[in-house]
């Protein structure tokens, strides 16, 4: 299979026309070899626009849905992100080529341990990873300037509000399958946000986040 021109085709076929512009996003796309996160056996699904499976149950998110979340955040040179899954670990080195520092929690060991061979193998140096329940226990030893969120929440965690420096973004999916709405949520104050609706889509639920069930009688 022709790598290269797979990757063009997704770019120009489903990123760019997904209102996808932004020079430093595109570039990441070009030259982050995706086809090397992806488990061995869907690597021919690499730029396909699906979810591609991962172990434990997971997946990666649609590549058009990844290129708009990385152009929503504007993440600068300066900045640290708290990245909440860490996947296959493609999105992570996507937000490590644009910020000073990462840090990424996963709640599967095995997701773990296979991102972080991926990513020492791509030289990335400036991302830290752990494993923890956001749910649970888990708790960054700082706030960040941006929060990723790579699974969908019925309602946004309280705890992932006060992960975000004032100033900073949070990219999450909100809502209840199959309508769930992509949102920027900016802290523009110490109780206060700015929530811009990005787009509409379906994502499988963070860990742990899955909402209770109702039942109607």
């Amino acid at each position: 299979m022709n790598f290269e021109q797979a990757r063009f085709n997704m770019v120009e076929q489903q990123i760019r026309p997904w209102e996808v512009l932004d020079g430093r996003v595109l570039e990441l796309l070009e030259t982050i070899q995706r086809e090397d996160f992806v488990p061995v056996r869907y690597r021919k699904l690499a730029f396909a626009d699906i979810a591609v499976p991962l172990e434990c149950g997971q997946a990666m998110m649609r590549p058009k849905i990844e290129a708009r979340l990385l152009q929503a955040l504007d993440i600068q040179p300066d900045e640290t992100v708290l990245e909440i899954g860490t996947g296959s670990g493609f999105v992570t080195a996507c937000l490590a080529a644009l910020a000073k520092r990462v840090v990424s929690v996963e709640i599967h060991e095995e997701l773990h341990r296979e991102a972080a061979v991926k990513l020492a193998d791509k030289g990335v140096a400036n991302a830290e990873l752990y494993i923890g329940d956001v749910m649970g226990d888990w708790q960054p030893e700082q706030a960040h300037d941006v929060v990723v969120v790579t699974g969908s929440v019925a309602d946004v965690p309280e705890q992932f509000l006060g992960w975000v420096n004032p100033g900073g973004r949070m990219f999450v999916v909100r809502g209840h399958s199959p309508a769930m709405e992509a949102l920027l949520m900016t802290r523009v104050g110490v109780t206060e946000w700015t929530v811009e609706s990005l787009f509409e889509t379906d994502l499988p639920a963070l860990e742990g986040a899955t909402p209770a069930q109702t039942f109607t009688f």
